[in-house]
């Protein structure tokens, strides 16, 4: 028998009820969730389907930023208008803090990025986390399309690519023994444009330099990188001005943008439905110190 069409759910609904599914799983079955915001895309349309999941009521769990010192000043004022709107709980873990009390070495070669792993799993031990959600998608990197949507991690917070657990049916098994936690990615089956096909539906307040925007920038290891203070100019790199949007943020010292036009949420759709390099290949560059980059820095600890 066929199914009406107005029972049938669009792409976007089947997603948006997969993930929500899995944020009341989560929180139904583990003690102490966390959700992880950096005030980025991804971690956006997270902690909507977050407040979608459990409206009427607050978020049942707080948010956990893991600060670099880095990050880009729009971004944090896109994550603090959240927070407030929402009168959520935010965590902040800082790199900088870490460094002073001993739990990260600061070596002067490591970037903030790569110190993040530490950090992170020094505040879900503090705070008694069981579970951190995170924003990552199969689709951005060879090592996250491996992970399951729950991702075990031993009490070292190690994660062990050979033995994951069967998620057949999406059933979740999410037994942990003393000192253990999970990592839970509700956006595991969503693309980068099923993303912005979200946040142009849902209309969803992101920083504003997802938008094309003037720049000071210079080319470095085939990225443009921002001017700044932090991130000096080498010899014969060259700064100009450009517009450029950024298609993922994080740590501004290795995080690119590229050139573009798109102004508006629609013209981002038509410009990521052509592209064909993911936004962490082209414009990050903590992923290229290896083909295994993502994968060894994940099994450390990482996000």
């Amino acid at each position: 028998m066929q199914t009406p069409a107005d029972y049938r759910l669009s792409h976007l609904d089947e997603l948006e009820s997969e993930s929500i599914h899995i944020f009341r799983e989560v929180v139904a079955e583990l003690e102490r969730p966390v959700l992880m915001f950096s005030g980025g895309k991804d971690s956006i349309v997270m902690l909507r389907l977050a407040e979608k999941a459990f409206h009427p009521a607050r978020l049942p769990f707080p948010l956990l930023q893991v600060d670099t010192g880095l990050d880009f000043p729009e971004v944090l004022a896109t994550r603090d208008a959240w927070v407030e709107r929402l009168g959520a709980n935010l965590v902040v873990a800082s790199v900088e803090e870490a460094i002073a009390t001993g739990i990260v070495v600061d070596d002067g070669k490591t970037s903030r990025n790569r110190m993040q792993t530490a950090t992170l799993l020094d505040a879900i031990e503090t705070n008694g986390f069981t579970a951190a959600f995170g924003g990552g998608r199969r689709d951005e990197e060879k090592a996250r399309a491996k992970e399951r949507v729950y991702s075990h991690r031993d009490d070292f917070g190690q994660w062990d690519p050979k033995n994951q657990r069967p998620e057949l049916w999406s059933l979740y098994n999410g037994r942990l023994h003393e000192g253990e936690h999970m990592r839970v990615f509700p956006l595991s089956n969503w693309t980068e444009l099923d993303i912005w096909h979200y946040i142009a539906r849902e209309r969803v307040e992101i920083p504003s330099i997802y938008f094309a925007h003037r720049r000071r920038v210079f080319e470095r290891d085939g990225m443009l990188l921002t001017e700044s203070p932090h991130n000096p100019c080498r010899d014969g790199e060259v700064v100009a001005e450009r517009t450029v949007r950024f298609r993922t943020v994080g740590d501004l010292t290795l995080t690119g943008c590229v050139e573009s036009a798109a102004s508006t949420l629609e013209e981002i759709v038509e410009e990521v439905a052509v592209a064909r390099v993911t936004e962490r290949g082209a414009t990050r560059g903590d992923d290229r110190f290896s083909e295994a980059a993502m994968e060894d820095r994940k099994k450390e600890g990482y996000f």
